[in-house]
């Protein structure tokens, strides 16, 4: 049923639509005509109508041909947006003397009112009535008035709240079209901020998305819970089919006047009915409006993605701005990439006059190179930039460009150089021609498997791992600090790659997730992202879509969230920071795995690199410390906006094992085996070792976490051997053992402050997953697994 109302839709009448109002020079639809439009939808009951254009008076048989005993008026304005604050809607007796007075009234009270509202809120005031006041603006807003609209009126068969529903498409610049849908009527801007996080609004592509599946997140909302009689004293007013029904044709008709869609004779920029009220069993439009365009440029689409292995894995590397006489950002980078063991004879730098520098053969120019440079390295200053990058196009020797200057878009006086400098490259791109470009404001890159390291920073400011086992993560960033402090504070993260994106003047986050997505030797996909290009926000979703069905975990931390913090990144690296709550939604239902702050992220992309190749069954937690407290706040954290875990039940098995090791150790009296297992003081490492395994061994524990608190006495831990103990049966060793043996995901817990980081670093080389608090351990241990139960669903959805 749902294909053959999708089928129904008459693209022919919606685009008859728009171009009538493109023919009269407009970009937008009035009510009457969004009515028309949902027509051709096939999913939706518009309401009888009829317009009573300004300067004419409807006959009393005009009036009469609308169903029902009462009539809506409602103002048409294209500068009205909101007509109830300005009495623009009324509701009178289907009289005709009653119709026509209340016509007259609103003809003349409504232009006064809306010019009072446009005094006291200047700043939302029309374009077209900016510097107006007094009877000069009222003459304005009163020439712009089209008519009063008259409207059947249906009345809804529930009037309380939660009962009205919004649908809408929406053009955003990173994302493509997306769809949303929540609590409907005058207070949804309300709604959205005010109750808990995808409670009132949900959002998500039209492009990854469908009418089932956008249905299935709309199901979580207090909306949906309203409208199907789920909440007390409430009744079910539509059936889950409409529901479908009526995503299903928003999404299609998205799709079809889509900024992606290269056949589009327009883009809706929006589309929005607010609200849908019900009334016996069908979905009644009461207010609507649609904004259109004409389709513009297409983003290129045949990107040259596979040349990133020119910077991931270079053969060569060629640098311009390296001094001969000083430790400039040109000769540290030069000094990290021999230091990290690249080889001297692969290493070339531009800089005439010179034989070599620092035993670097040097050459005059990029022609003057004995063969092709898979990576050229830049780092000189901005106003150089676009000049070089003429020389780089016309010499047609390399491969790859790593832009590490700074003043490339991220302020103001900078952007004209940015534009130029990304119109270059935009032309050599579709001509087929030119390397591809990381950066500007680049802090470099380093590749462990490519066996290069281009930071600018000196190992004198932050101990480098050159030679040391890395794990397989791949770490994009857009700001290069957010890399050092990561390293800094979580060396034992590691990734393979750690890439700086800078400004993506070029190559762009979406292009390097997409690059990464099917790489062997990735299996983690971490990024610190601040904007996107324009529809690359699409395209790093899609990216993260495949990632996730090739089996990869995709962490992401988008800055922004908040206005303040949207307003901070714009300076920073060129970011276009777009609605934060959009990012979000279309990240996460694309199968990322979304961190709220910095420390979740490092605590999800530690839990990815060690957790990556363990199975997630479900989210039944078992948990376990000799402290209750702990006990108690690792209860109170299986619960947020983000995830939901719930504690596990454990078997009679598991019960019997528990208490015949704690009778051993003649502590038996004072535990109560349960979960969570406050295991006492008194528990010795094999006690806590027997019940993590034997909790693992539970079919009906999914999840583990075990909080260790070294001060207890009967612990062979100390502060001098720090968890070094003789022999096989040391804690570290028993769990060592247990975390290769297990399908079960384990999570420890070290609640001991800098006194013991010692243990903590010998956990971590044993490849066990560490936190410093318990509840920290269960709130990410929770949200990674929602993470990843989302994924499989993605999976199977897939046929993966």
């Amino acid at each position: 049923m749902i294909m053959d109302i999708v089928t129904r839709i008459d693209f022919a009448g919606l685009t008859d639509s728009l171009a009538h109002a493109h023919a009269e020079g407009r970009g937008f639809l009035y009510e009457h005509e969004v009515y028309d439009f949902l027509s051709s939808l096939g999913a939706e009951t518009p309401p009888r109508c009829a317009l009573i254009s300004r300067g004419t008076l409807p006959s009393d048989a005009q009036i009469m041909t609308i169903p029902g005993d009462r009539a809506v008026l409602k103002i048409v304005s294209p500068t009205i947006l909101h007509k109830t604050e300005v009495g623009g809607v009324r509701i009178v007796a289907k009289e005709p003397n009653k119709v026509r007075s209340a016509v007259r009234r609103m003809f003349y009270e409504i232009p006064e009112n809306y010019a009072l509202w446009i005094e006291r809120n200047e700043d939302a005031a029309p374009e077209e009535y900016r510097g107006l006041a007094g009877a000069a603006l009222v003459a304005a807003i009163s020439q712009d008035i089209k008519g009063v609209l008259q409207v059947q009126f249906m009345p809804p068969d529930s009037s309380a709240f939660g009962n009205e529903l919004i649908v809408g498409l929406r053009r955003t610049r990173e994302f493509g079209t997306i769809i949303s849908a929540g609590l409907g009527g005058t207070d949804t801007e309300i709604y959205a901020e005010r109750f808990r996080k995808g409670q009132a609004i949900v959002a998500a592509s039209v492009e990854m998305t469908d009418g089932e599946q956008f249905f299935e997140l709309f199901k979580k909302t207090i909306s949906y819970r309203k409208l199907a009689g789920l909440t007390r004293g409430q009744r079910r007013v539509v059936t889950d089919e409409q529901i479908i029904e009526c995503f299903s044709s928003f999404i299609k008709v998205g799709r079809h006047f889509s900024p992606m869609n290269p056949d589009a004779p327009y883009v809706i920029d929006e589309l929005e009915i607010n609200p849908f009220a019900f009334t016996d069993y069908l979905m009644v439009p009461l207010d609507g409006l649609c904004k259109f365009s004409l389709p513009g440029e297409l983003p290129l689409i045949n990107r040259a993605i596979d040349k990133i292995r020119y910077i991931t894995k270079p053969r060569n590397i060629g640098i311009i701005g390296v001094s001969s006489t000083r430790l400039n950002f040109g000769r540290t980078i030069m000094n990290s990439i021999l230091d990290a063991g690249y080889d001297k004879n692969e290493v070339f730098v531009i800089k005439p006059g010179i034989e070599a520098i620092g035993g670097v053969r040097c050459v005059a120019d990029l022609k003057s190179l004995p063969g092709a440079l898979d990576l050229f390295i830049v780092a000189v200053d901005a106003a150089q930039v676009p000049e070089l990058v003429d020389e780089i196009l016309e010499a047609g020797n390399v491969h790859s460009v790593m832009l590490i200057p700074g003043g490339m878009g991220e302020t103001d006086d900078s952007k004209d150089r940015a534009i130029e400098l990304a119109a270059k490259i935009k032309a050599a791109h579709k001509a087929g021609t030119g390397p591809v470009f990381l950066g500007g404001n680049c802090m470099g890159v380093i590749s462990h498997p490519g066996n290069y390291d281009s930071w600018f920073i000196p190992e004198s400011k932050l101990p480098k791992s050159h030679g040391k086992r890395y794990a397989p993560v791949a770490l994009i960033s857009q700001s290069g600090a957010f890399m050092v402090t990561r390293m800094a504070q979580c060396p034992e993260i590691e990734p393979a790659y750690l890439i700086s994106m800078g400004n993506q003047n070029d190559l762009t986050l979406g292009d390097m997730v997409h690059y990464f997505k099917d790489k062997d030797d990735v299996k983690v996909i971490a990024i610190y992202a601040e904007g996107f290009n324009d529809l690359d926000g699409l395209a790093f979703c899609r990216a993260v879509r495949c990632a996730v069905l090739a089996g990869k975990d995709v962490i992401v931390y988008k800055a922004g969230r908040t206005p303040e913090g949207k307003k901070a990144t714009a300076g920073h690296t060129a970011s276009l920071a777009g609605d934060y709550m959009v990012c979000e939604s279309c990240v996460r239902q694309a199968g990322a795995i979304v961190a709220r702050n910095f420390t979740e992220f490092d605590g999800l992309v530690m839990l990815a690199q060690r957790l990556n190749g363990k199975v997630v069954r479900g989210n039944r937690l078992g948990a376990i410390s000799s402290a209750g407290f702990e006990t108690v706040g690792m209860a109170d954290s299986i619960q947020s906006d983000d995830f939901d875990m719930r504690l596990a039940t454990i078997s009679h098995e598991t019960v019997a094992k528990l208490k015949r090791i704690l009778t051993q150790k003649g502590i038996d009296s004072l535990v109560n085996v349960r979960n969570p297992l406050d295991i006492n003081p008194g528990s010795d490492d094999e006690i806590l070792c027997v019940a993590a395994r034997a909790f693992c061994e539970d079919p009906g524990v999914d999840a583990v976490v075990l909080s260790i608190l070294p001060m207890t006495p009967a612990l062979t831990i100390n502060l001098e051997n720090q968890g070094a103990v003789e022999g096989g049966r040391s804690i570290v060793t028993m769990l060592e053992k247990l975390v290769r043996e297990t399908d079960t995901l384990l999570v420890c817990s070290v609640n001991a402050g800098k006194y013991y980081d010692g243990f903590i670093r010998r956990l971590e080389a044993a490849d066990i997953a560490v936190f410093k608090s318990a509840d920290t351990a269960v709130s990410a241990l929770s949200q990674y697994i929602e993470g990843r139960l989302n994924a499989t669903r993605i999976r199977v959805d897939a046929g993966v």
